[in-house]
């Protein structure tokens, strides 16, 4: 007798690491944006929080279903955005400033 497998939930083709912001809207709580599936790659995701087209970002997390992880990658899409802004020689946006604060630390931003 044959095992019958379910079908995967995980369309072919969908090996790709996706990324949620958990924003905050203050008294209102913290969620997560909908985003385009299109567009929720890493370089997306940092043009958008450099952009300003999140209230108060908390952190960044990064997950792609199937491999079955999911991770916190603030660390990192801080550091990136604190690399850019210090390359062109810039400030960091106040929308950001407390995200890329929390994360790579307080430095002469």
């Amino acid at each position: 007798m044959q095992k019958r497998c379910a079908p995967g939930i995980v369309p072919f083709g969908a090996d790709q690491t996706m990324y949620l912001v958990v924003d905050s809207f203050g008294a209102n709580g913290s969620g997560v944006r909908e985003i385009e599936v299109e567009r929720a790659d890493v370089e997306t995701i940092i043009s958008d929080m450099i952009t300003g087209q999140f209230n108060n970002p908390m952190s960044v997390i990064a997950f792609n279903t199937l491999e079955h992880w999911a991770k916190n990658v603030s660390n990192g899409i801080a550091a990136e955005i604190q690399a850019r802004f210090d390359m062109e020689g810039a400030k960091i946006p106040e929308h950001i400033l407390d995200f890329v604060e929390s994360y790579v630390g307080a430095r002469d931003i």
